[in-house]
């Protein structure tokens, strides 16, 4: 158990495995992840699930409340996401299927799919793997948890090595008239 809250992510190809899960935990799906699941995908039999998680924001009163759940907008980003997913790997000529999950626990909800699912594998970008102490407070570091939940292969494509810097303007700063009358 304390060996899995400390293990790394596994970048490597672990070669053809059946069924695959390509999970988001709300980002788009990269490029490099669906070059991954069509690198380990077995054309014999095997299949590819795209999830993607729409973020449920809490409770009210400890009851559910529809106004906390994900709006129109939010719903239609998620399908664009899965939809452009399912698409790219359609193009490959790979035929997929997709889901939409809402939640407020998306490692919960996509152990639960995983399991349903009996899936091989699951692939998912992620940002920069964060300290321990900020780790648990980001929605960005739901791959990692994802990771220390799943007893199958999960491949973590990372989106780069660092967090991107803020755009700097290259102009001088507009000058300042001040008149005294």
């Amino acid at each position: 158990m304390i060996r899995k809250l400390f293990r790394r992510a596994d970048q490597s190809n672990s070669g053809p495995v059946r069924n695959i899960l390509i999970a988001s935990e709300g980002r788009p799906i990269s490029d490099d992840v669906i070059d991954l699941a069509m690198d380990m995908y077995h054309a014999d039999g095997g299949h590819i699930t795209v999830l993607t998680v729409a973020r449920l924001w809490g409770t009210s009163f400890g009851l559910p409340n529809p106004g906390l759940r994900p709006s129109k907008a939010e719903m239609d980003v998620q399908k664009e996401i899965m939809f452009s997913a399912l698409n790219r790997l359609e193009n490959a000529g790979i035929k997929a299927d997709g889901h939409i999950v809402t939640t407020r626990h998306p490692s919960k909800s996509i152990e639960k799919q995983v399991r349903q699912r009996g899936c091989d594998a699951v692939i998912m970008g992620a940002d920069i793997r964060r300290s321990w102490f900020f780790r648990n407070t980001m929605w960005s570091q739901e791959p990692y948890r994802v990771l220390s939940r799943l007893d199958v292969p999960v491949h973590l494509v990372r989106s780069g090595d660092r967090p991107a810097r803020p755009v700097r303007k290259t102009g001088k700063r507009p000058a300042i008239a001040s008149a005294k009358h």
